[in-house]
């Protein structure tokens, strides 16, 4: 399966967050590697949507859409900063 980009999730996020993200930073909480969410691998395949660290391939934001709910996991984040 081909990685999109993290821009392939902007319009979830818009969603999500009601502003842009793919210019905020987000630090992998397994490697520490800080990458704008622009730069996330992505794979869209599947029931959901998954974002992973390039650096490292750990998990970091998986979103779904569960009964039209958006569901968003974070875990895989240490921290989000806004640029």
């Amino acid at each position: 399966m081909d990685a999109l980009d993290g821009n392939a999730i902007a319009g979830q996020l818009m969603e999500v967050f009601g502003r842009e993200m793919t210019m905020t930073i987000g630090t992998c909480g397994q490697c520490g590697a800080g990458a704008r969410i622009a730069e996330f691998a992505v794979y869209v395949r599947g029931p959901g949507t998954v974002a992973r660290c390039r650096s490292c391939d750990a998990i970091l934001i998986v979103m779904t859409a569960i009964r039209e709910i958006n569901c968003v996991d974070l875990g895989g984040l240490a921290d989000l900063t806004p640029e």
